[in-house]
């Protein structure tokens, strides 16, 4: 091997390993307030056969456990007397199959297949993939474009988190745009078929995968009977379901988006909610003084520079949060304000702009608990 093959093997390596302490220490920041439910008397934690570990809050019984999936830290708390290891087997099944469909680089995949067939063919999917896809075009014309599940050929260009490092030249960037055009995605219902028009083309699950991922455990716990649980896919998609199991609100701890202080802004309580955050600084590189974050708006090609430092959405839906968190992060704060304000459904939204000003939609200002001085409310 050449150096400078070496060079570049040590480069990526370094690269995911830092990916992956910022990610653990997202989960972190919201699990030490999220996880902290146990009564004083609780016995300590026994593990399972299954890996699961056991422990009781008060007179019920819970089991919790941790896997690394999606390139992230998932964490599901279960509480109920009836809930067993097979139920954690069960979502770690999910979250394994949702993972292999969904992914545009792991070969045996379905989108992967799709990409493969751009500007070819149609490829026959499987309901859930055919649904996931489904939803994203939803999500791409309701917000026109802003957030567009075919953003894949800029992803793969700035591979801003995967060792990207410098900006890429205009061309190729114009390259990729004319690649980017959620119109160009052919479903077929009839046929359970996807096809992209260009070749070239690549779907791009990343923008709603996680939450679409979150919503389907809550479905599947729902339906086993167990309505008390915390569904944690690596800090930035949570749910709650339902309420803690003496009947209290769970209170999560809200991360500051400026890592390098690792602490919390605030605090806020919810039931059978969803909080969805994304930000410029969970993936991104420095050039001559600017960050080129992971949020790639696909009108220029390049990451959004629009004032934001985070945006962190509330919502009952897991996969309309997480669509939410991109489309509307790019829309900027005056435009993002309006659009949510104006949603039938009720959302909830607040942003946090340069110079550390809060911006909250109206109901969600009057639940947030600020705990950290640096922030503040601007409105």
């Amino acid at each position: 091997m050449s150096e400078i093959k070496k060079t570049s093997k040590n480069k990526k390596t370094v690269v995911i390993l830092a990916a992956l302490v910022v990610v653990i220490a997202a989960a972190v920041v919201i699990w030490l307030t999220v996880g902290n439910n146990k009564s004083e008397n609780s016995p300590a934690a026994t593990e399972t056969p299954g890996g699961a570990s056991a422990s009781k809050d008060g007179d019920t019984k819970s089991l919790e456990q941790t896997f690394y999936i999606y390139d992230t830290v998932v964490t599901i708390k279960v509480f109920g007397n009836t809930v067993e290891q097979k139920n954690m087997d069960d979502i770690q099944a999910m979250l394994e199959r949702m993972d292999i469909e969904f992914s545009r680089t792991k070969t045996n995949g379905e989108l992967y297949a799709v990409n493969q067939a751009a500007g070819k063919e149609a490829v026959a999917v499987s309901d859930e993939t055919l649904d996931i896809v489904k939803l994203s075009l939803k999500y791409a014309e309701e917000m026109d474009g802003l957030y567009d599940p075919t953003v894949g050929p800029l992803v793969d260009l700035w591979a801003i988190g995967e060792g990207g490092d410098h900006v890429p030249d205009q061309a190729a960037i114009d390259k990729a745009r004319s690649l980017t055009n959620y119109k160009d995605v052919i479903v077929d219902e009839a046929a359970k078929t996807v096809k992209l028009a260009k070749e070239g083309m690549v779907l791009d699950m990343g923008g709603i995968g996680k939450g679409y991922a979150a919503d389907r455990i809550a479905d599947y716990l729902k339906a086993q009977g167990l309505n008390s649980a915390m569904i944690n896919l690596g800090g930035s998609s949570i749910i709650a379901l339902g309420n803690k199991p003496n009947g209290s609100q769970w209170n999560i701890g809200l991360q500051d988006p400026d890592q390098s202080r690792g602490s919390q802004l605030g605090t806020i309580k919810i039931t059978d909610e969803v909080i969805d955050a994304s930000g410029v600084y969970e993936r991104f590189f420095m050039q001559d003084g600017v960050r080129y974050h992971h949020i790639l708006d696909p009108r220029t090609g390049f990451p959004s520079q629009n004032g934001l430092k985070s945006i962190t959405i509330m919502s009952p839906s897991a996969t309309d949060a997480d669509a939410l968190s991109t489309g509307v992060f790019l829309m900027g704060l005056e435009e993002g304000l309006k659009y949510l304000e104006a949603m039938p459904e009720k959302v909830e939204a607040f942003f946090i702009t340069d110079d550390n000003k809060i911006y909250a939609t109206s109901e969600l200002k009057k639940r947030l608990n600020l705990t950290d001085p640096t922030y503040s409310f601007a409105n």
